[in-house]
């Protein structure tokens, strides 16, 4: 006999869509996932251009590994270690672990004059679970943080699934290059308070997911002097703060509210992770750091439900311990972030495609495909990326789900794959645009034309919507945060 389990029998949580894995966003890595490309076995298949992986450095970790064996204590030069770090189980975590990461916060931010303190380093799993324990720390179900557009889309997931904490656009636009200002961020607080919406926070991140954009001084004074007014508090995404590959150099939040300005720091809340700096999101680390002590207490408290493993914490302090192989690391990613990003930009530009100007950082560019589409319609949007996903066979993710009203934005991902892939990649690209703009006459209906997924999204996000991806059991997807 089979038997039908009927949702009233699950939680809210278990029969509800709340991890959003019916999004444009997501749709793309399903595409990819069952066509994968491969050069020689698969070359017509789907290339992925959705995924924010660091794979430029893989070289330097494993040249570092193979001169250091006694990192890992499941190597018989680290066996000697390995019943002291497999039982250890303390949620503070290794004071060798704590300590390096302080000091490669302090390497990656440029600046010797910031000090981070051991002490207030938080574990977390990846800075997916940091975000969600930072939300519950700081908002009670219906509360709200404010959050500048366009924003990586997992954040509707991370700090809204399970906490039942709301998030607010604070709309930006290319009029400025998407610059925050002080005049969105209070339209977007009082139109809160318009909707009886208790603002508990403003989250941005720096460098930009998906703009590849830092905050200038300016910006960031702003932003301070805005959360310290109004008494909110203020959570800073920097898991991107080792890939600034030119000028202008990284701020830190740190260092703003250290040397720039005066404001109450226990409003002030730091999440950083090893998955983008490091290229390490199968390793989980994530990274709670507040000025804030009944924060950094509960939030401890909380980090055993997400711990990142000792055997994980024992070769992280091993290797973040080696200033020399640190400071190296964090030149050449720089470098070879770089140089991909001339080869990718130039290869676009080509064919006059632009991206964002402004852009020095990240994983990503932030293209505007906006001369391609057929309207300057979100719905425009979303044929054309459907024909860039079936029929160009790339996965790149389209504005609109990462909350852009702008039409015409896409993010592509360039440093997840290897030279020949990136020019394959480009080929594809050059071929479309110029077939788009030699064909002028009207193309036959297309089979997905049908179907399309638009975004209807309210302006405050109550209800469960619009996730990253979010792959399903033992999918090649399951991969940290994008």
């Amino acid at each position: 006999m089979v038997f039908k389990l009927n949702n009233h029998l699950l939680s809210r949580i278990a029969s509800s869509n709340g991890h959003g894995e019916d999004s444009p966003y997501f749709d793309g890595w399903k595409a990819y996932d069952s066509n994968p490309h491969h050069l020689t076995e698969n070359p017509n298949g789907v290339i992925q251009m959705g995924l924010a992986e660091n794979q430029l450095c893989y070289d330097l970790i494993q040249e570092w590994l193979k001169k250091n064996p006694k990192a890992s204590i499941c190597t018989s030069e680290g066996l000697n270690e390995f019943r002291e770090i497999a039982i250890f189980q303390d949620y503070h975590g290794l004071q060798e672990f704590r300590n390096a990461v302080a000091n490669f916060m302090t390497k990656v931010r440029g600046n010797n004059n910031i000090t981070f303190d051991p002490d207030r380093i938080v574990m977390s799993g990846g800075a997916t679970g940091a975000h969600e324990t930072i939300a519950f720390c700081l908002a009670d179900p219906g509360e709200a943080f404010l959050v500048p557009t366009p924003y990586y889309p997992g954040f509707d997931r991370d700090l809204r699934w399970r906490t039942g904490v709301k998030l607010i656009p604070v709309d930006c636009d290319s009029s400025n290059n998407f610059k925050v200002t002080r005049e969105a961020l209070e339209n977007a607080y009082e139109m809160a308070q318009l909707d009886d919406v208790k603002v508990k926070g403003l989250l941005i991140t720096n460098p930009s997911n998906p703009l590849g954009t830092i905050l200038d001084r300016e910006t960031l004074r702003s932003i301070v002097s805005f959360i310290n007014e109004r008494n909110i508090h203020l959570v800073c995404d920097e898991i991107y703060a080792a890939t600034v590959f030119s000028q202008p150099d990284f701020i830190s939040i740190a260092e703003i509210i250290q040397d720039d300005i005066e404001c109450n720091r226990d409003l002030v809340h730091i999440v950083y992770s090893l998955s983008k700096d490091m290229g390490f999101p199968g390793f989980r680390v994530g990274i709670i750091y507040s000025y804030n002590d009944a924060v950094m207490s509960c939030a401890r408290k909380m980090s055993s439900f997400g711990l990142v493993s000792t055997q994980t914490q024992y070769l992280i302090a091993s290797m973040l311990s080696d200033n020399e192989f640190v400071e190296k690391f964090i030149r050449e990613n720089k470098r070879r972030l770089a140089a991909r990003y001339r080869v990718f930009t130039y290869g676009l530009g080509q064919v006059g495609i632009k991206c964002l100007k402004t852009s020095n950082a990240g994983l990503f560019c932030w293209m505007d495909l906006s001369g391609l589409l057929k309207e300057k319609t979100l719905k425009a949007e979303m044929e054309l990326w459907q024909v860039i996903i079936h029929e160009v066979k790339l996965n790149v993710s389209p504005g609109c789900s990462f909350h852009c009203l702008e039409p015409g934005w896409f993010r592509v991902c360039f440093a997840n794959m290897d030279d020949q892939t990136m020019q394959v990649a480009l080929s594809r690209i050059r071929t479309f645009v110029n077939n788009k703009v030699d064909n002028k006459k009207p193309k036959k209906n297309l089979r997905w034309q049908g179907s399309l997924k638009l975004i209807n999204s309210p302006r405050i996000y109550d209800d469960f919507i619009n996730s990253p991806h979010s792959p399903m059991p033992q999918s090649p997807l399951v991969r940290a945060r994008t």
